[in-house]
C-alpha cells in the first residue's frame, strides 16, 4: 500500500504547469503563460559555463562560496543600498528557497503570515506544508494592484509574525512606492514583525524606482531580503538566488540549509559572480524589450474589451474577464482549446484572483501580436 501524507493531498495542482504542459505538445498554441524571461543566457556567461563546468563538480559550503557572497555585498550597498557582512547573506537554490528556509526558521504551527493576494501561486502552499496559516491582503486593482497599509494593521493579531512582500510583483506587475513601503516598516516595527521582501524582479522596472525596504533606517533586524539570478540574468534553470537578513536568522537558515539541499549548484555560482560584473546594456537592452512588448500587449488587451491596468514591473499584465466568465480556470482552458491561446487563470493566485487572467510578456513580440488576434475572436464570439 502507497500512503500519501495529508499534506501533500491538501497542495493545488498548479495549473500552470498543465498549461505549459499543453504548449509544449501543441506546437501550434501560442503560451502568453511563462514566467521565465524567453532570453538566452548572456554570451559572456556562457564561457565561464564551459570554462567552470569541470572542476565545479564539489559541493559549496551551505551559505554559498564566499567570492559570490562577497560580490553579492558590493551589489546590495551599490544597488539596494543595503549595508551588510557576507556573513548575512545565504545562497540558495533560487529566491524560492530561500523563502522556505525563512519560513521553516520563523513561523511555529499556527503562526500567521500575510501574504498579498492575488500573489506568486508558489507562496501559499509554502506556507501550509510548514502548518503556518497564511493571511490574505487583498490587493486592489483601482489602488494599482499596491498594498493597502490600513488594511494591513486590520489583519494584525497575537499569532501574526510576518508580513510578505512581492515587488515588482507577480502576477499584477506592481511597483510598490517608497511611502507604502516606509508605512509597511512602521507596521513591521511597532508589532515586531518580520518582513520577507521577495525582489526577483528588482530590475525588471518601466519608469519607476524600486526600493528595497531592508535599506531603511532600523529595519536590519526585521527584514530578509530575496533576490534570484533568474529574471536578470536568464539564469531560471540554473538556480541560484539568495536571501540577506540578520545575523541569527541567517545562521538559522544555514543551520537548516544542511538539511534541504545541502548547497546551490557550485557551478551556478561561480557563473552568477561573473553575472554581476556584467555590463550594465545586458540588462537595459533586455528591459527595453520588455517595455516595448508591454505597451504593446496593454494597448491591445484594453482593446479586446479585456481592462488591463499598466503595470509597472516584471513581465505580466492582469486582466478582467469577469465580464465574460465567472470562471478563471474555465475560460483559460476554453481560450487553449479553442483559440490555442495559453493564460493563467487568475483563481491560481488566490482568491482574490478570480475574475482575471495573467498574461505574461516574456514572449516574443510577434508571438503577442498573433495571441491578442486568437484572443479577441474568442472573445467576439463569447459576445455573440
Amino acid at each position: 500500500m502507497t500512503h500519501i501524507s495529508e499534506r501533500e493531498y491538501d497542495l493545488p495542482n498548479a495549473v500552470i504547469g498543465k498549461l505549459m504542459k499543453a504548449a509544449v505538445e501543441d506546437k501550434s498554441v501560442v503560451s502568453l503563460g511563462p514566467g521565465e524571461p524567453d532570453f538566452d543566457l548572456p554570451t559572456p556567461l556562457v564561457k565561464y559555463v564551459k570554462e567552470y563546468a569541470a572542476s565545479s563538480n564539489h559541493y559549496s559550503p551551505p551559505g554559498g562560496i564566499v567570492e559570490l557572497r562577497e560580490a553579492l555585498v558590493k551589489k546590495l550597498k551599490k544597488e539596494n543600498k543595503i549595508d551588510v557582512h557576507p556573513d548575512n547573506i545565504i545562497v540558495t537554490n533560487g529566491s524560492q528557497e530561500a523563502l522556505l528556509l525563512a519560513t521553516a526558521c520563523t513561523l511555529d504551527v499556527s503562526e500567521q503570515v500575510i501574504i498579498p493576494n492575488p500573489s506568486y501561486l508558489g507562496y501559499l502552499p509554502m506556507f501550509e506544508l510548514f502548518n503556518a496559516f497564511p493571511v490574505a491582503l487583498e490587493l486592489k486593482p483601482e489602488d494599482g494592484w499596491h498594498v493597502n497599509p490600513d488594511e494591513m494593521k486590520k489583519l494584525i493579531n497575537k499569532k501574526t509574525k510576518a508580513i510578505l512582500l512581492n515587488s515588482p510583483g507577480n502576477p499584477t506587475g506592481n511597483v510598490l512606492p517608497k511611502k507604502i513601503l516606509e508605512e509597511v516598516a512602521d507596521i513591521a516595527v511597532d508589532n515586531d514583525l518580520y518582513v520577507f521582501s521577495d525582489e526577483a524582479y528588482e530590475k525588471l522596472v518601466y519608469g519607476k524606482k524600486h526600493h528595497s525596504i531592508g535599506s531603511f533606517n532600523g529595519m536590519n533586524k526585521y527584514v530578509v531580503t530575496m533576490h534570484t539570478f533568474s529574471k536578470t540574468y536568464a539564469m531560471c534553470g540554473y538556480r541560484v538566488g539568495y536571501a540577506v537578513g540578520p545575523t541569527p536568522l541567517i545562521e538559522a537558515m544555514n543551520k537548516t540549509h544542511v538539511y534541504t539541499t545541502s548547497c546551490a549548484p557550485t557551478l551556478s555560482q561561480r557563473v552568477a559572480v561573473k553575472a554581476l560584473s556584467l555590463k550594465k546594456s545586458y540588462i537595459d537592452k533586455m528591459v527595453k524589450e520588455y517595455d516595448r512588448r508591454r505597451k504593446m500587449i496593454v494597448k491591445g488587451l484594453n482593446q479586446i474589451g479585456l481592462e488591463t491596468v499598466t503595470p509597472n514591473g516584471a513581465f505580466y499584465t492582469m486582466s478582467k474577464i469577469d465580464h465574460l466568465s465567472d470562471d478563471s480556470f474555465k475560460f483559460a482552458f476554453d481560450l487553449l482549446k479553442k483559440a490555442k491561446v495559453g493564460v493563467v487563470p487568475g483563481r491560481e493566485f488566490g482568491r482574490f484572483g478570480e475574475g482575471y487572467i495573467r498574461c505574461s510578456y516574456a514572449t516574443d513580440y510577434k508571438l503577442i501580436e498573433e495571441a491578442l488576434r486568437r484572443m479577441d475572436k474568442f472573445i467576439s464570439k463569447i459576445k455573440k
